[in-house]
């Protein structure tokens, strides 16, 4: 915002010193050890005024100096270090105060829509941790988007078809005895997981017992009765035979009820859901058009393929020989249909880096078919997440549910206000709410705060520790302002004459750098630069809060005006952490 209101005076300046109009300027952050609020870089002017870096910045200084804009200036080298007077930040504040949606920007019809992709489970077992790292991520590109001014559509697909289903669904046909979620009070998919496991057990015996008998390892494998089962399912499945079809659904609407359970907790949600059974061939006829295109071509088998080794790529198949899809060919045909539905400018996927590959095939297919919209699809490549304990692995049962994890964290909250005996006020429910609302704020945060792109360690304990860079150390730092608010909040109005700190100044900057930082954390869809910004300007706080009265200031403007400081960094923090979709509490 500072910069906004900079730009047009230094313009005038280089326009009047050295004929320069328009210029693209570049300002950074002024480095903590040396006097300036921001830094103006001077080097690219040196050519238009034929000084050193340093007369030129001294040059450009002694004028704005003139103004009632800055207070003082120095000169590092090819940096102009500007202070800005005191009067300035309390009017940035003032307006900053008024406006109730601070930093958000409100879509128009005209704005351009985004479409992100997230969670896209499979239907046989489940919502796992890796999951919620990838539900989190997609909700909050989604919700950041939508604060910097897009028209924001989330959506998923969901991966309800082929043989890990069937695998679910004859295990249960065979040891299930009829078992239901309702008979066993059991989550729905977290019963069809169990005989996804039930499977592999299964089959791992079978496989054992056929090579003990003589036959090899790799055709083993291929033989075990449970395996030819599952496959001879898969046939009838796609023949549409209506007993296979019947139990299909069934067990499916069990998971889809245990997936609602399971999104709703951690506060997701979708537009639109795409199914893999009802998209999977959208893309054939896309195929064929392809091969009349050249786009794609045949092998002797009749299968057909791409060839992007020009693009220094491989071959990659888009149809089996027996005309069957694979996934590229379902991807083709459902980002077709998405623009179709929606007319979308962007869309990102919200993906494990496993698929880094497969992405940029896609989106060079999609390129090459001739559709321009494809240069704006975006893989939001993300690592994978690792417990203490190590690797998950669904088959073996060795996952950690997102149920589970959701609870530890709940019971984790809980036990933890036991031992600080701080609730005494509050009554059960409220008491329940907040331990949801901390444990929940605790893996949510913990989760967010990385880089995307990193391989993360989740640590349940460390996640939610009152002290450090964590979703419970910044909810207590909301509880706290509002019990400031809830003794005085009184807000005459800012005394343009009060005088201000050198950490209030600093408190200021921060908050005006906040809808800056929406737009960059959209530009690279990276919920991390929110979650470390409030992490900052909460720490900033603290330390503002240790060493400053706020309601015993010696004077009633100082006082209003600290508690109107307090109050809107409390708004900061509120609908920062929304947009990683954390609550936070009023009382801790």
């Amino acid at each position: 915002m500072i910069e906004k209101l900079l730009k047009k005076d230094i313009i005038e300046v280089l326009e009047d010193l050295y004929g320069i109009k328009d210029y693209d300027l570049q300002f950074q952050k002024t480095r903590k050890e040396f006097d300036g609020d921001i830094t103006l870089v001077v080097f690219p002017f040196t050519n238009f005024s034929k000084k050193s870096p340093e007369e030129t910045g001294n040059e450009i200084g002694e004028i704005l100096n003139l103004s009632d804009f800055i207070y003082s200036f120095n000169v590092v080298k090819g940096f102009l270090n500007l202070v800005i007077n005191d009067d300035i930040w309390l009017a940035q504040l003032s307006d900053a105060l008024k406006d109730n949606s601070f930093g958000f920007i409100n879509a128009n019809k005209e704005a351009p829509t985004y479409l992100v992709e997230y969670c896209s489970p499979n239907t046989n077992k489940p919502l796992h941790l890796g999951h919620i790292r990838n539900n989190l991520l997609g909700f909050s590109v989604a919700e950041i988007l939508k604060a910097s001014g897009k028209n924001v559509q989330k959506v998923q697909i969901i991966n309800d078809r082929g043989i890990h289903i069937c695998k679910s669904m004859i295990a249960w046909q065979e040891f299930g005895n009829n078992e239901t979620p309702e008979t066993n009070n059991i989550k729905g998919d977290h019963l069809v997981g169990k005989y996804y496991v039930k499977f592999d057990q299964q089959y791992k015996l079978e496989v054992t017992d056929l090579v003990k008998n003589g036959i090899k390892h790799e055709e083993a494998e291929k033989t075990s009765p449970i395996f030819i089962k599952a496959q001879e399912m898969l046939l009838k499945w796609e023949a549409k035979d209506p007993d296979v079809i019947a139990l299909w659904k069934k067990m499916n609407s069990w998971v889809y009820q245990g997936f609602t359970q399971t999104h709703k907790r951690l506060g997701v949600n979708f537009d639109k859901n795409y199914y893999e059974s009802e998209t999977y061939l959208l893309g054939k006829e896309v195929v064929k058009k392809g091969l009349d295109m050249k786009v794609f071509y045949t092998k002797p088998d009749g299968s057909v393929w791409i060839d992007l080794s020009d693009q220094g790529l491989d071959e990659k198949i888009v149809l089996r020989s027996d005309g069957t899809a694979v996934y590229m060919t379902q991807d083709i045909g459902t980002a077709i249909k998405r623009h179709e539905d929606f007319n979308f400018s962007h869309m990102t996927y919200t993906v494990g880096n496993e698929q880094d590959y497969h992405f940029k095939v896609l989106f060079l297919i999609l390129e090459k078919l001739g559709y321009s919209w494809s240069k704006n699809c975006f893989h939001l490549s993300y690592g994978m997440v690792d417990l203490p304990s190590g690797k998950m692995k669904s088959r073996e049962g060795t996952v950690v549910d997102a149920d589970d994890i959701m609870e530890q964290m709940f019971q984790n909250a809980k036990n933890i206000a036991a031992d600080l005996g701080k609730l005494d006020q509050l009554s059960e429910n409220e008491a329940q709410e907040l331990y949801e609302t901390v444990g929940m704020g605790a893996l949510k945060y913990f989760m967010l705060k990385v880089d995307p792109k990193k391989r993360m360690l989740f640590d349940p304990k460390e996640s939610i520790d009152f002290n450090g860079n964590t979703g419970p150390f910044i909810q207590y730092a909301y509880a706290r302002i509002n019990s400031i608010l809830r003794k005085n909040n009184s807000i005459i109005g800012i005394d343009m004459g009060v005088n201000i700190s050198d950490k209030e100044r600093e408190l200021i900057k921060l908050i005006l750098e906040f809808p800056k930082l929406i737009q960059e954390s959209a530009n690279s869809y990276s919920p991390a630069l929110v979650a470390n910004y409030i992490f900052e300007l909460v720490k900033e706080f603290n330390s503002y809060y240790q060493s400053t009265s706020i309601l015993n200031a010696e004077s009633e403007s100082l006082i209003s005006f600290r508690v109107a400081l307090s109050k809107k960094i409390a708004e900061i923090i509120k609908s920062g952490m929304l947009l990683l979709c954390i609550k936070v509490p009023q009382r801790m």
